[in-house]
């Protein structure tokens, strides 16, 4: 494939997960942030107009610039995915009849996702931290 058709791919993207992500502002299911950050993801490898519009975008920009700096998770968004991760299990349970073995395979997938998101610092580091800790 073209650089330029690679670059047109990308840019179709960004602009998808950008779609979604504003969807995502609206109801209350679908996630915002996470289709923000692949459409800046996408953006910067297609169109730096685009990709410095969306990151220093004054309602959107803040959480992708906190991600990108410090790796920010905000705890609504941790007490969310968690939320819908643990609902999803059980949904499946309930309603797919599979091995034993894929629903532990699943729930240890799950669980290391939840894992992973909650050791995630919840904002940035004030300016008295000195950057030490990012855990609070």
């Amino acid at each position: 494939m073209t650089r330029s058709g690679l670059r047109l791919i990308y840019l179709l993207l960004g602009l998808l997960f950008t779609g979604l992500g504003l969807v995502g502002a609206f109801l209350p299911l679908l996630p915002t942030v996470p289709f923000l950050l692949l459409a800046v993801w996408c953006f910067a490898r297609s169109s730096q107009r685009l990709h410095t519009w969306l990151y220093s975008h004054p309602r959107w920009g803040p959480p992708i610039q906190d991600w990108d700096r410090y790796g920010v998770v905000p705890i609504r968004a941790k007490i969310l995915s968690c939320s819908m991760m643990s609902v999803s299990m059980i949904l499946m349970l309930l309603t797919t009849d599979l091995a034993l073995w894929h629903y532990g395979a699943i729930a240890a997938f799950l669980t290391a996702v939840g894992v992973w998101i909650v050791t995630r610092p919840s904002h940035p580091p004030s300016p008295e931290d000195d950057g030490a800790s990012l855990d609070q």
